[in-house]
């Protein structure tokens, strides 16, 4: 059975280029390591609730917009192996210089993986 990662992250509103510059540049590492599908989402209609909401979860500022992401593996397996692998790799290490600067707090990113319990499909 497939297997999800999801992140919530609070991003400067006027760094979105940043941000899905620095995806693109991280995905790629995820992929390699046997994720079958990512998808990164910029806030866009994300309301504000009364008791929690998308904001809250990552205590977003007014200058900065939710972004939501999920990354799909082949099964539970498979992102053992690849998380265990992209915590050695080089290129996810950030004090590396050669890396792009994480362009969010990622103290507030807010992730968790998921066993699948309902798929449809069209």
């Amino acid at each position: 059975m497939s297997y999800v990662d999801g992140f919530i992250i609070a991003a400067p509103t006027t760094g979105k280029t940043a941000f899905t510059d620095y995806a693109t540049t991280f995905d790629t590492i995820f992929m390699g390591y046997g994720a079958t599908r990512i998808i990164e989402a910029w806030g866009d209609d994300v309301p504000d609730g009364k008791v929690t909401d998308f904001r809250k979860a990552v205590q977003a500022k007014g200058d900065e917009t939710p972004a939501f992401s999920w990354v799909e593996w082949p099964d539970k397996a498979t992102r053992d192996a690849g998380m265990q692998k992209m915590m050695e790799d080089p290129r996810m290490d950030p004090s590396n210089k050669d890396n792009p600067p994480m362009p969010f707090d990622g103290q507030r990113m807010v992730f968790g993986g998921f066993t699948p319990v309902v798929e449809l499909r069209a």
